[in-house]
């Protein structure tokens, strides 16, 4: 077995030893290899180091001054807001901002240590933390606490109270407190006050708009911010005590649409008006019909921006933009503008009227008195509940509805300020008979006063949606470079023939026996119509039996109209009707407004006649037969005149002059008589008329 492996072993080939040439060749591939990857590693390295000192150096500086800087935010300059006339209503001003090193407080307290310790004999006071707190607390009203434990902190920079005033900016420079600096920053101020409080709205602690006007626009308002840097450690600690302000850029200034003067009276008067009919709240707003650009906005109540902290959420809501409510009457004027640009209707149609009541879908509708034929025009002057009711009917509910949305309800008009409402505009298909005659005379939907304002301003301007807005020109301060906001056109709503018409039937509303009547301006005639809507009851889900919101809108003047503005009271006490509580406040705001635009008088001045008392007015009857037009003498036969409503002042003038002997029975207006008007007189028969009181009539 062991010989036989042995001469295996012998039969196997045997390896040649190598060449030394060979040998030598391998030696050299070997370091050639291990040199090229030095080679190509230093490269790779190079490469780096060329990327991170030269290519991408001025990145890995900022990353690095970042990380040895603390950055501390200051507040910017915000632009300024104007009025239209270019009258401050929002500034930035500069304040101190006091803040604390307390490294640099603890050093000091050391050498100050050191010198006394030195010189026994020094006057120098010597300091400590509760020395420094306690002057601190006595400028700034502060607690001395909370002071004493931020100088206690082991940082490099702490506020201690921003934006003080002048006043404590005059004691923190007479004392001289170690560590204690102080650095300029700008704070918002309203020089106006409570003046469009509601349009501007406000800006925090940190420089956000967080209210109206500053919230819309704070991309624009608000500027870069300013900055303070100082050195800090690894831990991100202050260090040293390099420290550099870098400021930021202005933001832009803004123009508004609004008139510091207008607005002014807007408010005073919507002020006096709310307290007068101790009413829950108030709205008004005055318009151009023909740019769309709010002149005044006002809510009730109201709160100074200056002062925001102090304020109630709801005083701070611009109730013109954000709430919504039934307009009443008020919404007339779109039915009749739809049916008559349809040509559904004619200014020279007679509406019958009626008894006062009209039964649709099962419900019956009221007028206040019995309206008998009455033309179109008289069916607004003396709004006529039954009338716009059949006029509705006609018109069709599709119609009416397109025309609706056309003046733009049921959608925001797209102002240029947060939180506007919508209001509620159900389609057709979801709409009874009922429903079709209640939202005729302004039932059953919902709009803000700025929807009402804008669509009426298309009645007044010759038939065109305007775009309403707020802001006119935006101008950058730097480059004094201004972007002007123009007037849009949204559509044409009705022709200009009918807006005429329209305008027309709005001026009889303010004749002496319309329910405007109250509205009249002295020296300039004006257009409107009333409103008085009864409010939804959120416990029972009904309209409520005494809260109603009381409204007026108009235009002056009447035969070139400048402003549209409406007038709403939400809760008033006692007599809630628009003719009564809202008109006169339009006729205040309209008679100022007109001498502020110096718009010369367009008739002369008289006082103004007593106005009716309920929402519809009350004419006195026309007896021709009876009573003579110039000198009111009885000329002919006797017939009994229309009594209804009259006042008991008015029968014993009628009686007077025409010799009758009427028994009146009740106190306020006649609502019935005995005979009828027309019938003849007879001796044998008795002679009567019953009033009532305006708080029982029911005509909305």
């Amino acid at each position: 077995m062991s010989s036989r492996k042995r001469s295996l072993s012998d039969n196997a080939p045997r390896r040649k030893p190598a060449h030394p040439h060979q040998e030598a060749k391998a030696v050299r591939r070997r370091i050639l290899l291990v040199g090229g990857c030095f080679v190509a590693v230093f490269f790779m390295l190079l490469g780096r180091a060329f990327y991170l000192q030269v290519w991408t150096a001025e990145q890995w500086q900022k990353r690095a001054s970042s990380q040895h800087t603390k950055t501390i935010s200051l507040t910017p300059q915000r632009g300024a807001i104007y009025d239209r006339n270019g009258e401050p209503l929002a500034i930035s001003l500069e304040a101190d901002s006091v803040y604390v090193n307390p490294t640099e407080t603890t050093k000091l307290f050391k050498e100050q240590r050191q010198r006394l310790a030195e010189n026994p004999d020094s006057d120098e006071t010597p300091y400590s933390y509760d020395v420094i707190a306690k002057k601190l607390a006595e400028i700034l009203a502060l607690k001395p606490a909370v002071i004493r434990g931020k100088l206690e902190r082991d940082k490099k920079f702490i506020w201690i109270k921003r934006r003080i005033s002048a006043r404590e900016s005059q004691l923190l420079d007479e004392v001289s407190l170690p560590g204690i600096h102080t650095i300029k920053e700008h704070v918002r101020s309203y020089p106006q006050g409570r003046v469009a409080g509601q349009v501007l709205g406000f800006s925090g602690t940190d420089n956000e708009g967080l209210e109206g006007i500053e919230r819309r626009y704070n991309g624009l308002v608000a500027g870069d911010g300013s900055y303070l840097t100082v050195q800090a450690d690894g831990g991100r600690r202050g260090i040293g005590s390099g420290q550099q302000v870098f400021k930021g850029r202005q933001g832009k200034d803004l123009y508004l649409t609004i008139d510091t003067q207008l607005q002014f009276i807007v408010e005073k008067e919507l002020q006096a008006a709310v307290k007068e009919a101790n009413a829950r709240a108030g709205s008004a707003i005055m318009m151009d019909p023909h740019s769309g650009e709010i002149l005044a906005m006002s809510s009730v109540p109201d709160y100074d921006p200056n002062h925001f902290r102090h304020s109630r959420p709801a005083a701070r809501r611009n109730r013109v933009v954000c709430d919504t409510f039934e307009p009443g009457s008020t919404f007339k004027l779109f039915l009749l503008a739809s049916a008559l640009d349809t040509g559904t209707i004619s200014t020279k149609d007679v509406i019958d009227c009626g008894p006062g009541a009209y039964r649709v879908g099962g419900k019956v509708i009221h007028d206040h008195r019995a309206m008998g034929h009455l033309t179109v025009s008289d069916v607004l002057k003396y709004s006529s509940n039954i009338g716009c009711a059949k006029i509705a009917q006609r018109l069709g509910k599709e119609t009416f509805y397109d025309y609706l949305r056309s003046f733009g309800f049921g959608e925001r008009t797209g102002i240029d300020f947060d939180g506007e409402g919508s209001g509620i505009l159900r389609s057709p298909q979801r709409w009874f008979e009922i429903d079709l005659a209640a939202i005729s005379f302004g039932q059953g939907v919902t709009a803000t006063a700025l929807q009402l304002v804008t669509a009426a301003s298309a009645i007044v301007n010759g038939g065109e949606l305007m775009h309403p807005y707020l802001v006119r020109r935006i101008r950058d301060a730097r480059n004094d470079i201004s972007e002007e906001q123009k007037p849009t056109v949204v559509r044409r709503v009705i022709g200009r023939d009918v807006a005429l018409a329209m305008r027309n039937m709005m001026i009889t509303v303010t004749d002496s026996d319309g329910t405007g009547s109250r509205a009249q301006v002295p020296g300039f005639e004006v257009g409107g119509k009333t409103g008085t809507a009864q409010k939804v009851d959120p416990v029972t889900g009904t309209y409520s039996v005494d809260k109603r919101v009381s409204s007026f809108i108009g235009f002056a003047p009447a035969r070139n109209p400048q402003i549209v503005v409406l007038v709403a009271l939400d809760e008033p006490e006692g007599k809630a009707y628009g003719g009564l509580l809202a008109a006169p406040v339009f006729s205040r705001i309209v008679e100022q407004s007109m001498q502020y635009l110096h718009v010369p008088a367009t008739r002369s001045v008289v006082a103004k006649e007593d106005a009716p008392q309920v929402e519809a007015p009350i004419e006195i009857p026309h007896v021709p037969v009876l009573v003579s037009e110039q000198v009111g003498r009885v000329v002919g036969a006797r017939v009994m005149p229309d009594c209804r409503g009259l006042t008991a002042r008015q029968i014993l003038e009628l009686m007077e002059n025409s010799g009758l002997n009427i028994k009146i029975i009740g106190e306020g207006r006649v609502v019935k008589q005995s005979p009828r008007p027309g019938s003849a007189i007879s001796a044998k028969v008795a002679i009567w008329v019953r009033l009532q009181s305006p708080e029982q009539e029911g005509n909305q």
